[in-house]
């Protein structure tokens, strides 16, 4: 899925605010990074909430009020303080980018939405200093959109994973926006009433979802944007494509099929989570099978089953399927860390 904030352009919309979560010290409502997009009549998307938020769109919609002219109508950097200005009870420090875009900005977004939906990362550097053109680089540092040989800040081994400030040769500084596709990747088999569940309540959260099953009419016509669905009678070879640290939910109507599918994933042994819907009545059948056909006991107690988060224990389809994104969003949380927790020797001071 993309983000609202980078959605098509607002239909009738001349002009629009990004604001950007560009540091968040101490206590905060969102993550550096969180951005929102603000029309005269529109917002799309969220950066926490609250006053801070009413704050922000206050200011961004004066922006879009007076004339764009001059840098105090086209980009700021602002302070809030949760606390002793907003009243707040988080009381940490947001710095807030307000950037005006206009058709440039939108191309941008466009190109923005395009690589994100075919899984490309890319950052966007937008100097805060002066009216430059903001720059679009890829993964590789190279600069695909705006200035090409633009003076820029270096991202190099170091490059944040998150939004940052930084600041280049001459002192000036940017805002390095990182626009990161989802890594988590969720291979669902079974297009049951619960597997329709499950897409639903993840529709929502930062996932791929490839959606599995055999019978082409099993799936409704409507889906979210962060699914994609693979009719096949053959989905052992779904599983032999799948890319290391792939998580994968197998809920099959077939028990037979269930089984094959978890051997295969136990065999591959690089799965980043492995789900199995079913009582602990059949796991244990499926552990005593899958031994028999030599899948290891250390592999084996890797298969989660049953699924969902202990102290749920509804049956309803959509009681199983929030257990199970909370069980997964647990799962995820850790490389979400790593990634947000790198360091970048170039932030601004």
């Amino acid at each position: 899925m993309t983000p609202r904030w980078c959605d098509a352009w607002p239909a009738g919309a001349a002009a629009a605010i990004l604001v950007t979560v560009a540091q968040a010290d101490g206590s905060t409502p969102r993550e550096a990074g969180a951005r929102m997009l603000v029309t005269a009549t529109d917002i799309r998307d969220t950066i926490g909430g609250g006053h801070l938020e009413f704050s922000a769109i206050d200011f961004a919609r004066a922006m879009l009020a007076q004339s764009p002219g001059g840098l105090a109508g086209q980009r700021r950097l602002e302070r809030f303080a949760l606390g002793p200005t907003l009243g707040q009870c988080c009381g940490g420090v947001v710095h807030l980018a307000f950037e005006r875009l206009d058709a440039i900005g939108a191309g941008q977004l466009a190109l923005l939405r395009q690589r994100l939906a075919s899984g490309e990362a890319s950052w966007r550097l937008t100097p805060l200093d002066d009216m430059a053109t903001p720059v679009i680089l890829d993964a590789a540092g190279n600069i695909i959109a705006g200035a090409i040989g633009a003076s820029v800040p270096a991202l190099d081994a170091d490059r944040p994973k998150t939004c940052t400030l930084l600041r280049d040769a001459a002192g000036r500084r940017w805002l390095a926006d990182c626009c990161m596709p989802h890594r988590a990747q969720l291979l669902l088999f079974g297009a049951g009433h619960v597997g329709a569940a499950i897409v639903q309540a993840f529709a929502g959260l930062p996932c791929r979802i490839t959606w599995v099953d055999q019978r082409a009419d099993a799936f409704p016509a409507a889906l979210p944007d962060n699914v994609t669905v693979e009719v096949t009678d053959l989905p052992e070879a779904v599983i032999d494509a799948a890319p290391a640290g792939a998580s994968y939910l197998v809920m099959t109507h077939s028990h037979r099929l269930d089984q094959a599918l978890a051997e295969q994933i136990l065999r591959r042994g690089d799965a980043g989570w492995f789900g199995l819907i079913g009582s602990r009545t059949k796991r244990l059948q499926f552990e005593r099978r899958l031994q028999a056909r030599g899948i290891a006991p250390r592999a084996l107690a890797t298969m989660v089953c049953p699924v969902g988060i202990d102290g749920i224990d509804g049956k309803a389809p959509a009681v199983i399927a929030v257990a199970v994104a909370a069980q997964l969003l647990q799962a995820w949380q850790p490389a979400a860390d790593s990634i947000a927790s790198r360091p970048s020797r170039k932030a601004c001071r």
